[in-house]
């Protein structure tokens, strides 16, 4: 029986590897799942990743943004390591940092950014929403959110109909002196 197990273990790794971008070297892991290497390959973007990605290494390469969504269908990813690359800290890393900050908060002091001139050098962690740029999150006026005017409607009816009702009950009183 140990030779059945020891061949279906070799199977079961053939099986999750064969999904392995080109330019990465990948290994199934013991707990399951593979570990993605794409370190020091010059992506400058991110490959088709294998949903059983565990463990993803993409340090020292040419990535400068992530797409947004670009690690939602690897439900088991548990380590990443993007260090060493030129990130340009801005809107289009909003993703990344909030996946690391969700996972691994303690990545973001490593990650370094490379552009623009405001946040060179500084870890994405420390960057302020003012460092990566506004994002195009404006707030809109209060004037100008489609429910203001009814609210303003709503707002003189009730005043109105609180002044009829005053108005009633003064004359109901003088009525019944």
């Amino acid at each position: 029986m140990p030779a059945w197990g020891a061949l279906l273990l070799l199977w079961a790794a053939a099986e999750a590897t064969k999904d392995c971008p080109a330019e990465c070297t990948c290994q199934a892991l013991e707990t399951m799942g593979l570990s993605v290497d794409c370190r020091g390959r010059g992506l400058t973007a991110l490959p088709a990743l294998p949903t059983q990605t565990r463990h993803l290494l993409l340090a020292n390469n040419s990535l400068s943004s992530v797409p947004p969504g670009a690690f939602d269908h690897l439900p088991q990813l548990q380590v990443l390591d993007v260090t060493q690359n030129p990130w340009h800290c801005d809107c289009s890393l909003t993703y990344l940092r909030l996946w690391l900050e969700d996972r691994t908060p303690e990545a973001l002091l490593h990650v370094r950014c490379a552009s623009p001139k405001l946040a060179t050098a500084h870890p994405l962690g420390q960057l302020t929403g003012y460092e990566l740029g506004s994002c195009g999150w404006h707030l809109q006026a209060s004037w100008a959110y489609p429910g203001f005017w009814q609210d303003v409607a709503l707002v003189v009816v009730a005043t109105l109909g609180l002044a009829l009702l005053a108005g009633l009950l003064c004359t109901a009183t003088e009525t019944l002196d």
